[in-house]
């Protein structure tokens, strides 16, 4: 784990795409614009919205199709507002937060963040689990445990760069969109009242939840932090002309991109209507029920199979997104990095939990239900991304002449009172069932209780930058700026370097970096580690043939380092190579260590080990790598 030193989103890929190469041609210029909407876009086209979407054409025909229209025209908006507020600050939105709001309130808009994560993720768990068992016919709970291994593609991805990741999701976003052309050619859905789809209706309050988890479904909050560091990949000028042309071809992407999604979602919602309503089975609500029933009531084994598939490309997709806004989020609130496995990890692990409790407790028969209650979740954290996303592109202090316009921004909250009026009707319902129906007092407490922090936490949210506006120039840097006084600054004098060798080619380098660093009368501290196995076992006792030539090369080395006029000592250590380092560098009372980097990363660093980070945080001294 680290603290950041650096302001920039997703600094591994910070700026990595160069739009600016005018010794390219002007149409790779312009492709090179797009993707960032494409990795945004598989968001909304995830598990949870096949869970919704099937719920709602299963049970209530065509008639929620306008959802789906209004949830695609709302994210189009709160996308480029995103967009917007990356490209033109320069910032993402949880360090747009991290500079607004009060720590304490950060803290809390941190873990709502967090929480819509791990309800994104738990969508792809059960989503790609779901998948797995349809192809393979595996039980729900071992491909539940398989999706942990998807850590490892993601990594692979992020070694490539951005642009083949990007690829990658593009080609899982066409194996999804391919898969339902085919269902809805097999279906052959009646057009005329697919149409009537789009008059807006609520029927019931059983549609009004499944409203909401498709708006939570389709305008995620992990989204709106994602869209805002994504488009920083792009070095783009920064000039008046480069920033506009930025966010007009940044809008181009979103609207292909969402707009592809919107066709999966209506597909799906359509599929359901055109298979299974129409034949009255409402009671359709489960993935596993649809996949099976396709076979039935389309008469071919083609259109189950692609169903599957598409499933596995949904929930990949999604999950590769989901970590890298888990990523922005834990570094734009608190400034702290974990390694990408680390962090992927721990995602995957906090969304698994919930999913093998259910399995194991109930069965596999309350998945959908669980995918659902998922969105739901994910929707009523909505508020609480976009009110501070709308205040920000609004401030002129910090947008400038790129701050959205009135009617934007009228637009903007009109959608906001939309989306928390549905989530508060939501609670007001749901909440008021259970009152009715139930006699527990320590739940009716939990719930109200509950109900008065979210009304307030998002009263607050809403009013607090209208009143306290920190300084425009506000940076997020974790240090104060401090004058430069190198001149006062006492310059140090290295009289004992330790220079770590491995008996490789790196060597050389080293060495010579150790004399330059050793001052007039100074000593050379050589040190290498045998990893015999006779020096595993007996250590310091250890006399075979390895040690003793290690003892040999190691004196050979000191005889070269004495030629330059300084002193130089040998120690060997054995067995444990990061912990004798360390040992044998605080022993000698050395003030510096000069230690070469392997050059090998990714898996090769569990094979292998992580030397130069296991040492440096043993010793508290500088350490040179190289």
């Amino acid at each position: 784990m680290n603290r950041l030193t650096t302001e920039a989103s997703l600094s591994e890929v910070h700026q990595s795409v160069d739009t600016t190469n005018l010794s390219k041609p002007k149409w790779r210029r312009i492709l090179s614009y797009f993707g960032p909407a494409y990795l945004v876009s598989v968001g909304y086209m995830d598990p949870g919205n096949w869970a919704t979407d099937l719920q709602g054409g299963s049970q209530f025909g065509y008639k929620l199709i306008w959802v789906l229209l209004m949830s695609n025209l709302m994210a189009l908006l709160l996308q480029m507002l995103s967009a917007r507020l990356g490209i033109v600050r320069g910032r993402d939105l949880a360090q747009a937060n991290r500079e607004t709001y009060p720590k304490s309130i950060n803290f809390v808009l941190y873990l709502l963040a967090e929480v819509a994560i791990a309800a994104t993720d738990l969508a792809e768990v059960l989503g790609m689990a779901i998948g797995i068992q349809l192809l393979t016919g595996m039980p729900l709970l071992w491909a539940v445990l398989i999706t942990v291994f998807d850590t490892f593609l993601l990594l692979l991805l992020q070694r490539l760069g951005m642009r083949k990741m990007e690829a990658f999701i593009i080609c899982l976003i066409a194996i999804i969109g391919i898969s339902f052309l085919v269902e809805i050619i097999l279906a052959k859905p009646n057009l005329s009242e697919v149409v009537t789809g789009f008059v807006p209706s609520i029927p019931n309050t059983q549609a009004l939840f499944i409203a909401t988890g498709i708006i939570g479904a389709t305008i995620m909050p992990h989204n709106l932090y994602l869209h805002s560091a994504l488009v920083q990949t792009r070095k783009i000028s920064r000039s008046k002309s480069g920033i506009k042309r930025a966010l007009k071809l940044n809008f181009i992407d979103s609207v292909v991109a969402l707009n592809a999604a919107f066709f999966v979602n209506a597909a799906i919602l359509i599929l359901a209507a055109a298979v299974f309503f129409k034949a009255g089975r409402s009671d359709v609500a489960e993935i596993k029920e649809a996949h099976k029933l396709l076979n039935f009531f389309l008469g071919t084994h083609i259109a189950p199979i692609l169903f599957a598939v598409a499933l596995i490309a949904a929930g990949q997709s999604s999950t590769i997104t989901g970590t890298l806004a888990g990523q922005i989020v834990m570094e734009g609130y608190l400034r702290i990095r974990i390694n990408p496995w680390v962090r992927r990890l721990l995602t995957r692990v906090i969304a698994i939990i919930p999913a093998v409790l259910v399995i194991v407790v109930n069965g596999e028969e309350n998945i959908d239900d669980l995918l659902v209650l998922s969105q739901v979740v994910l929707s009523l954290q909505l508020g609480f991304a976009i009110v501070p996303l709308i205040h920000f592109v609004s401030d002129k202090k910090t947008m400038g002449e790129f701050t959205i316009g009135p009617f934007v921004q009228v637009l903007s909250w009109c959608v906001t009172a939309v989306l928390v009026y549905l989530n508060l009707r939501m609670l007001y319902e749901k909440g008021g069932e259970y009152f009715a129906a139930s006699d527990n007092v320590f739940w009716k407490l939990i719930i109200l209780v509950s109900a008065l922090l979210f009304v307030g936490l998002l009263a607050v949210t809403v009013f607090y930058p209208l009143w306290r506006r920190r300084p425009s120039g506000l940076s997020a840097r974790v240090h104060k700026e401090q004058p430069s006084s190198l001149g006062a600054t006492a310059l140090p004098h290295y009289r004992k370097v330790a220079a770590a060798l491995d008996f490789s080619e790196r060597d050389e380098n080293i060495l010579a970096h150790a004399v330059a660093q050793a001052g007039e009368g100074a000593t050379v501290i050589l040190i290498h580690i045998v990893e015999s196995v006779s020096a595993q076992m007996l250590e310091e006792n250890s006399d075979d043939f390895e040690t003793q030539k290690d003892k040999e090369k190691l004196e050979a080395y000191a005889e070269e380092i004495r030629k330059q006029n300084l002193n130089a000592e040998t120690v060997l250590g054995f067995r444990y190579r990061t912990k004798e380092i360390a040992r044998l560098v605080n022993e000698s009372g050395a003030d510096l260590l000069i230690i070469g980097a392997h050059g090998h990363r990714g898996v090769k660093d569990w094979l292998y080990g992580q030397t130069i980070d296991a040492v440096r945080h043993k010793l508290k001294i500088p350490v040179l790598i190289v």
